[in-house]
């Protein structure tokens, strides 16, 4: 029995000893996946969005031990592409990107996952959304992304320029009149014109229409396209393509060269639109329509990320039309996978919580209206209660049905060297020297210098 008994005492501590060293693949077991979110191709570099982005990460992090999420935020929108070209370069490149709409992508065109067989393995729900919600991320047979967030274009105004000027509101459905000097009009481009001239007033008191207004010495303006882009603000007046698929050829549409010719207009003849000077000046800081000093702006739903600062009483309507016809160009935002990621199936995971359970936050903070349909409603609420004095916001969701097609920021060859192009086109319109141009002649070579890139796209 003794004997029995030391046999077991020496395997009871043989089995402790060995018990108390820890097993190799234990400790390999106990390492976590790192996984990096980079930010800045789109929005995001805000900094109560940033607040909101490292409480995302934290909460992540702490609601499971395999993976741990680490945030890499871009100094500014302005230097992101650069900096993300430059991991690439490196061999460091993150792992997720976003959120990142069309435009950023494009720059980075052929460097996104394909999900698709993430998608089949995790069951993921693609039903929820609207097919051709979807779609906007297909690509041939791969699909680079799942809808998240999507950016009506709407019309913000200033209540209090509206009251003071003694003006109407703008309608808040589409095909509604406009009350403007006693009559019902059409409110289309011409009206905002009309009514913008009136909300433009110079240091003496002088609205645009007054034959004693001095735009050297404006004080306040009637319109903007706030945070605007070339081809989204010729989208307001229709859609169209840069190139022709079947003949190769650019073109500058009839609608395109009319909106081109209301802006200069608004900014250099009628001066109701702050020309870059304006823009860049004190008097419209932090941002044109947040500084008071405009009483509408034409962009998308994710400005009320950025209108904070603003003092006065504002509320949201809808987009003017263009020939009877309303376009509204939106944005959409998602997150990416970047396909040379070494842990596809961590990412995906990382990106299921951003769109599951880190959603509502972010949209919030974003500015954005949900992909998601159940999380639709929650997302007006929190608007609302964070901007008391909107009461429209029942036009977000019918806005989309007025969305600009094809996309503004759809993809065409070379296209970065095209977007800047258009970029230099609008730089051109707003600058200083824009009073003296010829827009169709402008608009002429436009064309001739996208064609020029197109053609000299790499070829595949």
């Amino acid at each position: 029995m003794k004997s029995a008994f030391r046999k077991f005492s020496l395997v009871l501590a043989l089995a402790l000893l060995v018990a108390s060293f820890p097993m190799a693949h234990s400790t390999k077991a106990a390492e976590k996946i790192t996984v990096t979110w980079f930010v800045g191709l789109g929005t995001g570099t805000d900094k109560e969005q940033i607040a909101i982005q490292n409480k995302i990460v934290e909460k992540f992090n702490a609601s499971q031990s395999e993976i741990d999420l680490k945030l890499n935020i871009a100094a500014s929108n302005q230097v992101a592409p650069d900096t993300l070209s430059t991991l690439i370069a490196a061999g460091t490149a993150p792992d997720l990107v976003g959120p990142v709409g069309f435009d950023g992508s494009n720059q980075f065109a052929g460097q996104w996952l394909d999900l698709t067989s993430l998608i089949a393995k995790t069951k993921y729900n693609l039903t929820q959304f609207p097919d051709n919600l979807v779609g906007l991320y297909k690509e041939g047979d791969a699909l680079v992304g799942i809808p998240f967030a999507v950016f009506p274009g709407i019309l913000y105004y200033n209540k209090d320029l509206f009251d003071e000027a003694g003006l109407a509101y703008p309608p808040t459905k589409v095909g509604a009149k406009y009350k403007l000097n006693g009559k019902e009009v059409d409110w289309d481009y011409e009206t905002v014109a009309q009514v913008a001239k009136l909300l433009t007033v110079d240091s003496a008191g002088n609205d645009a229409t007054n034959a004693k207004f001095d735009p050297s010495k404006t004080a306040q303006f009637g319109f903007v396209h706030q945070y605007g882009g070339a081809r989204s603000e010729f989208s307001t007046f229709g859609g169209s393509p840069i190139i022709d698929a079947k003949t190769g050829k650019v073109s500058i549409p009839d609608n395109w060269r009319a909106e081109a010719k209301w802006l200069y207009n608004g900014i250099w003849k009628d001066h109701f639109i702050p020309s870059a000077t304006y823009s860049a000046s004190d008097l419209l800081k932090p941002s044109e329509f947040a500084s008071g000093k405009v009483a509408m702006a034409r962009t998308m739903l994710w400005y009320t990320c950025c209108v904070s600062d603003l003092k006065a009483k504002w509320d949201i309507g809808v987009q003017p039309s263009y020939k009877g016809t309303t376009f509204a160009p939106a944005d959409a935002d998602t997150f990416r996978i970047v396909k040379t990621t070494k842990n596809p199936d961590a990412t995906f995971k990382v990106l299921s919580y951003l769109l599951g359970d880190g959603a509502l936050d972010l949209l919030t903070v974003y500015g954005a209206y949900p992909a998601r349909p159940d999380l639709q409603d929650a997302s007006i609420k929190a608007k609302a209660e964070k901007y008391p004095s909107v009461q429209n916001w029942s036009i977000v969701a019918p806005a989309l049905s007025y969305a600009t097609v094809p996309h503004h920021e759809s993809f065409y060859p070379n296209y970065s060297k095209g977007q800047q192009r258009l970029s230099d086109f609008r730089t051109l319109l707003y600058g200083d020297t824009g009073k003296s141009i010829d827009v169709d002649k402008e608009l002429d070579k436009l064309q001739a210098d996208l064609q020029t890139i197109i053609d000299a796209a790499p070829k595949k």
